[in-house]
This record gives structure tokens, sequence and C-alpha cells, in this order.
């Protein structure tokens, strides 16, 4: 069962523009959405979904205040995550973003370390399997069509 998660990022903002007017740098996560036991998640899916729970992050000049330390964030309700064999977190927003932007990622979000508490289970291990996806690339998203076909979503 999970207990708390703990996760840092890191604000480095340096002010300056790229080519396409994007501000340059990156910003802490301010809100994660968890999802527990759910292997089917893209996207568009978690976008929808209301998630297991979300954490509001605190932003990171804050736990420089008290040294390297880090946050943990208790899991509410803890049932949820009991005998947890997949957990999926989205990270919708960071501390660069405002409300005009309309979820649009003008400044990108850098996570630093991702953290998990507590109880093992008694089962034999194996290769984890962790996929990292900072776009989505449609060339990995086919769906069937009616006519036996494929096409990119």
């Amino acid at each position: 069962s999970i207990k708390t998660v703990t996760v840092k990022g890191r604000f480095s903002v340096d002010g300056g523009m790229d080519d396409d007017g994007n501000v340059t740098g990156t910003a802490a996560p301010k809100t994660v959405k968890v999802y527990a036991n759910r292997q089917d998640l893209d996207f568009e899916t978690v976008r929808e979904l209301e998630p297991h729970a979300t954490i509001d992050l605190l932003p990171p000049e804050h736990g420089e205040e008290f040294g390297d330390g880090t946050i943990d964030y208790p899991l509410r309700p803890a049932g949820r995550f009991q005998g947890v064999s997949c957990v999926t977190f989205y990270f919708s927003d960071n501390y660069a973003m405002t409300e005009e932007d309309d979820g649009e990622d003008k400044v990108q979000t850098e996570i630093t370390f991702v953290g998990l508490k507590g109880k093992g289970m008694n089962v034999k291990r194996r290769a984890v399997e962790c996929v990292y996806e900072t776009r989505g690339m449609k060339k990995d998203h086919k769906v069937p069509d009616e006519m036996g076909g494929s096409h990119f979503v």
C-alpha cells in the first residue's frame, strides 16, 4: 500500500524567449493527479477521468526554507492505494503557468524527484516498465477505423 508521495521540482526560468515566442527555462510542478491500477491511460483520458487523488504541491521556495529536505504528501483516502500494482502521475500544470495559458505549456515542467512510501507486498520482484512522455507523439497512438485500417489520433 502507498501512504505518501514526494515530488520535487526546480524553477529555472531565465526570462529569455525562443524562436517560437515561448519563455525559456523550466518550472516546478504545481498539481499532480494520481491514478491507481489504470494501465489504459493516455493524455486524453487523464484530462477527462476523475483521479484517485489530486495533490496541490507547495512551491519550490518552500523547500528551500527548510534545507534540502523533502515534503511527503499523504494520499487520501488511503483505501484507494491498497494493493496497488500500477501508479500513474499526471502533472497538469506548473508554477510558471497563468490562467491565461489555457493549459498550454509555455514553460516546461521540470521534475527532479518522485518518491513513494508505503508497505511492500510479498510478491516476486520483476522488471519495472516505465514510460516517460513529455509530449504525445501521433505515431505512437494508432486507432483502428471502421474499414479495418488504422489512422493516427
